[in-house]
């Protein structure tokens, strides 16, 4: 993703839609270059054309964002759980690659998971794999559960991987959320010094938000898929990330 593109989709994310003349004032190249620009982000799945414009796919709802780029994350999900050991017991805090990860290893039923996601729980309620839902505060967007109940039963009960979401990365800032709450619960589990394993797509890269959660050097895997920047991947196995690319 170029420079150009990373800064449409701060503008769109920003303001959740902008027109294309002042996208193209904005970034001081032609509306025709413009119209390119959003054909290209479009088809990768990081925005939506309408006419004469472009509108943000960020929502914190769980339904809205698996629809985007949904088959690269499940390849993603399924790359991610041959990480997942039989009779391992793994939390899976949230996000839409991490409820595809969390369907595949219930499919397999040989695993414990556990999740601050009413979203996760709600999804595999039917399978044989043993569930454990976190109390806390209820986001009722992004149906996680959040706030000092949620910590208090991270800092208290064991597991030895823990998937976390991510909403961007930058080389500048690291692994960043856009949900202040949603990143003092990744924190706590980075805390627990487990296996720490972040699975997203290459959409994330480039992108900026306002909580930061934890050193590059605290994640053990990164799982996203080849449309990564080639610079940030080289800087985080730099860092000791492991990085698998799907």
């Amino acid at each position: 993703m170029n420079p150009r593109h990373i800064e449409i989709l701060r503008l769109v994310n920003d303001a959740k839609r902008v027109q294309v003349a002042d996208l193209a004032e904005l970034t001081g190249v032609s509306e025709v270059t413009i119209r390119q620009d959003l054909n290209a982000l479009e088809k990768e799945g990081s925005l939506k054309r309408v006419h004469g414009a472009a509108v943000s796919v960020q929502s914190d709802d769980v339904d809205e964002r698996l629809a985007v780029r949904l088959e690269i994350k499940q390849q993603l999900a399924e790359k991610a759980a041959d990480l997942v050991a039989i009779g391992e017991t793994v939390l899976i805090e949230g996000g839409s690659a991490n409820a595809l990860l969390a369907k595949v290893l219930a499919e397999r039923g040989d695993i414990t998971i556990i999740t601050p996601s009413a979203y996760i729980a709600h999804l595999i309620r039917k399978s044989s794999a043993n569930i454990i839902l976190l109390g806390g505060v209820y986001q009722h967007q992004g149906e996680s559960l959040v706030g000092p109940l949620t910590k208090l039963c991270i800092e208290n009960i064991h597991f030895s991987t823990a998937f976390l979401g991510v909403d961007g990365f930058h080389r500048d800032t690291g692994f960043t959320s856009k949900d202040m709450m949603r990143a003092d619960i990744a924190e706590t589990i980075i805390a627990k010094k487990r296996r720490n394993i972040v699975l997203t797509d290459a959409s994330k890269f480039g992108q900026i938000y306002p909580s930061a959660f934890c050193k590059n050097s605290d994640i053990s895997v990164l799982v996203t898929d080849k449309e990564a920047n080639p610079e940030d991947i080289e800087l985080l196995r730099q860092q000791g990330v492991d990085v698998i690319l799907s």
